[in-house]
């Protein structure tokens, strides 16, 4: 009745398309959950049962599900459902609940003091794209889309907090010097390692903070996510390596850190608008230079 599967895994989060072809009827049997989970739907509309409290989940709440809570499930329409799971890791998330509440260190594994939350205009369509490209298979850097899916559950969460009245906690004194400090060192480890393949834990280890905080911090201090930093930084380089005719593009996007020659090819063609075959082709070593500080780092 119910089906799964899985978009996008790393460490970190773990996103999952369901589909449920229940039609009208219920509450079903008992069920009882197996983590800490968001659910944003994409179509469809079920409710949970909760004793004699009912929780209508559709396209416009984020639900919650706690470790080991039970609920029963039922669907006041014919059309069943369909969405997106999202499971972050247990240090992770609790890192971005704790801004929010500061008790979470006394309930770690009941991170959740509410069953749903708004799903805003802006985060439903950010759902809707990310879900469209996990789908889609193309090349993707594992950095995005776990900055990308941390930056949405941040989102969601902060919008349920709110509705409970909860705000984010102001800085601390010495806050921003901190973060300008583990910003410098992030672009650091970036600048020296991006023919590798880095993901968002690597560079928050390095620098001794959290996955989610570092992706936050360093965008306020940069002006631009840490995974499109790494993408200029391998583009650049790239520019100077194509001024040799010679070069083997297959080659040359491994050396950077790119997946493959596509993924490079696909990164290269939304940059500077064609592809880097035809710029080999055609570009002389002054433009490919001119073209290296054209783009901004």
């Amino acid at each position: 009745m119910i089906t799964f599967h899985t978009l996008y895994h790393s460490p970190l989060i773990s996103v999952r398309d369901y589909q449920c072809s229940a039609c009208k009827g219920g509450p079903a049997a008992e069920e009882q959950s197996d983590l800490n989970s968001i659910v944003l739907p994409r179509h469809g509309v079920f409710c949970q049962h909760f004793g004699k409290r009912t929780i209508t989940s559709d396209v416009n709440q984020a639900t919650f599900f706690t470790l080991g809570s039970t609920y029963r499930v039922s669907h006041p329409a014919d059309c069943g459902d369909r969405g997106t799971t999202f499971a972050v890791s247990q240090r992770v998330l609790n890192d971005i609940i704790r801004e929010l509440d500061p008790t979470i260190d006394d309930h770690p594994l009941q991170p959740f003091s509410m069953s749903s939350g708004p799903c805003h205009d802006e985060v439903f369509w950010r759902h809707r794209d990310l879900v469209m490209r996990l789908e889609r298979k193309e090349p993707l850097e594992p950095i995005w889309a776990d900055v990308t899916a941390l930056q949405l559950m941040a989102d969601v969460l902060e919008a349920a907090f709110a509705r409970l009245g909860k705000s984010r906690r102001r800085r601390r004194a010495g806050t921003e010097a901190d973060h300008i400090e583990r910003a410098e060192a992030a672009r650091s480890y970036l600048a020296s390692r991006f023919s590798e393949r880095i993901t968002l834990d690597d560079v928050a280890q390095a620098v001794h903070a959290s996955p989610f905080h570092l992706a936050r911090m360093f965008q306020q201090r940069t002006g631009m996510p840490v995974h499109r930093y790494l993408t200029r930084l391998r583009l650049r380089a790239s520019l100077e390596r194509l001024a040799n005719q010679h070069t083997d593009l297959t080659r040359l996007a491994l050396d950077l850190g790119f997946s493959s020659h596509s993924h490079f090819t696909d990164a290269f063609r939304k940059e500077f608008g064609y592809a880097p075959s035809k710029l080999r082709q055609q570009a002389t070593g002054k433009l490919l230079r001119q073209m290296s500080k054209n783009l901004e780092v």
